[in-house]
């Protein structure tokens, strides 16, 4: 799970960006090691269906829009082949349906266009991008569906594949999302995606401007993941228990409708 890739991202963006160097070291060793890219949909359908899956498949994932993706990441990816798995949040981007509080540079919709006609699956990141198990069902229904629309009438497809903003979710999250027509969702979790998981709480493991090209080929082979997400996993718990004390307290309020509200995931995306 990717964010900004760039040399000098906003203060808000720094912690979960990438050196655009970093970047291209990194899908090297996916080269070196073997590692096929596939997009989230390719995945997902082919867990539903039981088709093939290249031999080391990888999901390489970008959210929120940045505007690096398209100037330093989609070069690469072009180089190696591969593909990847945008996920933007509609009132972020440059453009018509912009509202102003992106917190960085984003990209426009030709951009946008342009990484699609490359082969990067576009997905849905929500409209402005609000953390989704803490509004009401009305917000929650427009964030979705009106993500889902424009994004169809700005690339003339559907999309299938959603992340939730800052990886938190719950079922009632996941039902809309499902209901808003998307196939499949991803989550963080700080763990590889397994069929078992299901196709609304895929988890991915994040890549900061922290994470060494060591300890990246260690997360991208499946070890270490315990020990370099251990403080991210105990500041989950703990913030999943304050989640769901804010949301009963607005429910007892009435500040939202009621229903069952589940786990998230880490505080990224």
């Amino acid at each position: 799970m990717y964010h900004a890739v760039a040399h000098r991202p906003a203060p808000a963006t720094r912690a979960l960006s990438v050196a655009p160097e970093a970047f291209t070291a990194q899908m090297a060793l996916l080269g070196a090691r073997g590692f096929t890219p596939v997009t989230t949909a390719r995945l997902a359908d082919a867990w539903r269906t039981g088709k093939p899956l290249p031999e080391r498949p990888v999901l390489i994932t970008f959210d929120d829009g940045y505007a690096g993706v398209h100037r330093y990441a989609l070069p690469v990816l072009a180089e190696h082949a591969f593909a990847a798995t945008l996920f933007v949040s509609t009132a972020w981007l440059r453009g018509a349906y912009d509202e102003g509080a992106a917190p960085d540079t984003m990209l426009d919709w030709d951009q946008v266009r342009e990484l699609a006609a490359a082969g990067t699956e576009i997905g849905g990141h929500s409209h402005t991008h609000p953390q989704l198990d803490q509004i009401d069902d009305g917000r929650l229904r427009f964030e979705t569906g009106r993500c889902r629309e424009i994004l169809a009438g700005e690339l003339g497809t559907e999309p299938v594949s959603f992340a939730y903003p800052f990886g938190y979710s719950s079922r009632r999250v996941r039902h809309a999302v499902r209901a808003a027509g998307f196939r499949q969702a991803l989550a963080v979790g700080n763990a590889a995606a397994r069929r078992g998981q299901g196709p609304y709480a895929l988890t991915r493991v994040t890549v900061r401007r922290t994470t060494g090209i060591e300890e990246f080929g260690r997360l991208v082979e499946g070890r270490g993941l315990t020990r370099s997400f251990a403080g991210d996993r105990a500041l989950t718990r703990g913030y999943a228990l304050v989640r769901r004390a804010r949301r009963a307290a607005a429910v007892a309020r009435g500040a939202v409708p009621g229903g069952r509200n589940g786990g998230g995931g880490a505080p990224d995306g």
